[in-house]
């Protein structure tokens, strides 16, 4: 909320007002309902501080020290008072130049440029263990939570911080109102603080953001392939490693001396042989959204369709969550791959982020929050707006899954199959698109199942769900399903990028103008196919009945397996068929799509029993959309 003592200001007829005054200050300009650059971005204040935590994790004896850069206007030197756009990230170590412990290093993003002049602070915050800030990282624990809501709590007057001389800092200069914001790792920070319940915390923006490390490495069960097979199981280990060796701080706990901590992290993932164990439990955030809500923040997400690094479960999990407390909440789904929105909406990004922060931030009353919820970009490029997603008409439908014959797929219906119908396949690592293809064609290594031809085009809005009643030959099993459109049509590929990549890339004010670094246009290429997969999703089925546990199957007992796919949000044209491949093994095409592996299972039989299975799928105006 705004300081005691200051005006809040309004716009009649166009006349500019003041925001943000004192007696003995300037105040912010506000004007058609936004803040004007009314401060001089040259004379800003830069200082660097070190803001104490309430935690030892390098155990060296004394709490851990988080290093925190700040931009403010000169004027608040004078009184004036700002809100603060924070952005906190494991990465800074790795910038090609470090500064010295008493000077910024900068403010790569165009954040500061940007949003000084209109009367803000920026800060960059360092997660512990990490470039010049104290401690060890532990990918996802409670230090990197912790770490970054003492910077919150300081812009708040609850934690004492100082600058390199040791002479407190004290931000009497902050009206408390925070506003986190970044993509990737720098995007699930803001996830771990606010479901923490921060008082001060007025709003977060993640993009392609992480809400469980355990989805983010595991997929209900099984390891994803790419980092089980590039780090043998210890990705966390490895990215905890990666973050420390950039640190730069004279006089710090050197990262060898966090190599035990970091081990540990490494130890406790294999442990876990990707069961929900504590170790994932303490790195979900899911369970305390709530607290989101508690401390009356509001949310931003944006996330790719086709983000393949940090998948869609994780915007659409949180934003579950927070739609069923109805918090203030927006949402941005777009067609492509794990980037920033400066890459595919440049102008209206930085609208809309304006108009989020003056709304959240200096509680200007500019409308943004009576407007469409959701912004959803469809496959050729264009953006729709509803008013949630998934769209508040989705239905559940339950799909019965039919017989194969030798010259047609089986099928999907409303009405279970008569008697008591089975059908095998063997697991056996193919690619994806050999899974796929052609679906009346009979294949040892899958089954296919296909709904008649759509009448209508059909949308799909939220998460599909899979139940399968099975037996295996062997001890193992890993269950693939993959929702397919089969007809002919236009497939869009869009490039992504590595989380360092977008982290690293250049995005300077010059970078937006010209449309480089960040601002470089997503490349986009499309090709006629006969099929689409729209979402897919794997299950160890030995962890099939509890996620924290395992327990090895009997060679030929049935079971009854329920899991996920990747949410989705697709219209399936008119005359083309929903499809369903149940299968295990297999390698993705592209290989960005990370399946997951159980080589115990490959040559092993499983048995589908088809009267007590089902697919169920969320369809925009339920059973009677569908028209068969």
């Amino acid at each position: 909320m705004v300081a005691v003592g200051t005006v809040i200001g309004v716009t009649v007829m166009g006349v500019p007002a003041v925001a943000g005054a004192t007696a003995d200050a300037p105040g912010i300009v506000i004007e058609n309902g936004v803040t004007q650059p009314v401060f001089s971005y040259g004379d800003a204040i830069q200082e660097v501080v070190y803001v104490e935590a309430p935690m030892d994790s390098d155990g060296d004896g004394r709490r851990d020290l988080i290093a925190v850069d700040v931009i403010r206007p000169a004027e608040t030197e004078a009184g004036l008072r700002v809100p603060t756009i924070m952005e906190a990230s494991p990465y800074f170590g790795r910038a090609l130049t470090n500064p010295p412990p008493d000077k910024t290093r900068g403010f790569a993003g165009w954040w500061d440029e940007y949003f000084v002049p209109r009367g803000y602070a920026v800060v960059q915050v360092e997660m512990q263990g990490t470039s010049r800030s104290f401690g060890c990282p532990t990918t996802g624990g409670v230090e990197d939570t912790i770490s970054i809501k003492a910077a919150v709590d300081w812009l708040n007057g609850r934690a004492p911080a100082f600058y390199h001389d040791g002479s407190p800092a004290v931000a009497d200069w902050s009206t408390g109102n925070v506003g986190m914001q970044g993509v990737s790792y720098v995007g699930t920070l803001p996830n771990a603080v606010a479901t923490e319940g921060v008082p001060g915390l007025r709003t977060v923006v993640p993009i392609a953001a992480i809400s469980s490390w355990y989805k983010y490495v595991n997929d209900q069960g099984i390891a994803w392939s790419t980092w089980s097979e590039n780090v043998n199981h210890r990705y966390t280990e490895w990215l905890a490693d990666y973050v420390s060796v950039g640190r730069v701080l004279p006089g710090a706990v050197s990262a060898p001396a966090c190599e035990s901590v970091i081990t540990a992290v490494g130890d406790a993932e294999v442990a876990s042989a990707s069961a929900f164990t504590p170790f994932w439990q303490e790195r979900n955030y899911l369970p305390d959204a709530n607290k989101i809500k508690t401390a009356n923040t509001s949310v931003f997400m944006v996330h790719g369709l086709t983000d393949y690094n940090v998948k869609t479960m994780h915007f659409a999990d949180l934003w579950h969550e927070v739609e069923k407390r109805q918090m203030p909440r927006k949402i941005w789904i777009h067609r492509g791959a794990h980037v920033n929105p400066t890459s595919f909406r440049l102008t209206e990004w930085q609208s809309v982020m304006h108009r989020w922060m003056d709304h959240w931030l200096h509680d200007i009353p500019n409308g943004i929050m009576d407007e469409p919820m959701a912004d959803i970009q469809r496959p050729d490029g264009t953006w729709e707006t509803h008013s949630t997603w998934p769209d508040a008409s989705a239905k559940d439908v339950n799909l019965r899954f039919g017989p194969a014959t030798a010259d047609a797929a089986g099928t999907l219906s409303f009405d279970n199959a008569g008697g008591n119908p089975t059908q095998s396949f063997v697991d056996q690592i193919e690619s994806q698109a050999v899974k796929v293809g052609n679906a009346e064609q009979a294949k040892s290594g899958r089954l296919a199942f296909v709904t008649p031809p759509l009448e209508n085009d059909l949308r799909i809005s939220g998460t599909p769900k899979v139940e399968v009643r099975m037996s295996t030959t062997g001890e193992t099993a890993l269950l693939s399903a993959l929702l397919v459109d089969y007809g002919a049509g236009p497939t869009v590929t869009v490039a992504g990028k590595e989380p360092l990549e977008v982290i690293h890339e250049s995005c300077e004010p010059e970078d937006l103008a010209s449309r480089t670094g960040c601002a470089a246009p997503m490349e986009a290429s499309v090709a006629i196919t006969p099929e689409r997969v729209l979402a897919w999703g794997h299950i160890d089925a030995k962890k099939s009945s509890d996620l924290r546990r395992s327990e090895a199957l009997t060679p030929g007992k049935n079971y009854n397996v329920r899991w996920t796919t990747l949410p989705s949000e697709h219209v399936i044209p008119a005359g083309h068929r929903i499809g369903l491949v149940i299968t295990g093994n297999y390698n993705a095409n592209p290989t960005s799509n990370r399946p997951a592996r159980d080589a115990g299972a490959v040559g092993s039989q499983i048995t589908v029993y088809l009267n007590g299975s089902t697919l169920v799928l969320p369809v925009v105006g339920g059973k009677d959309a569908l028209g068969f």
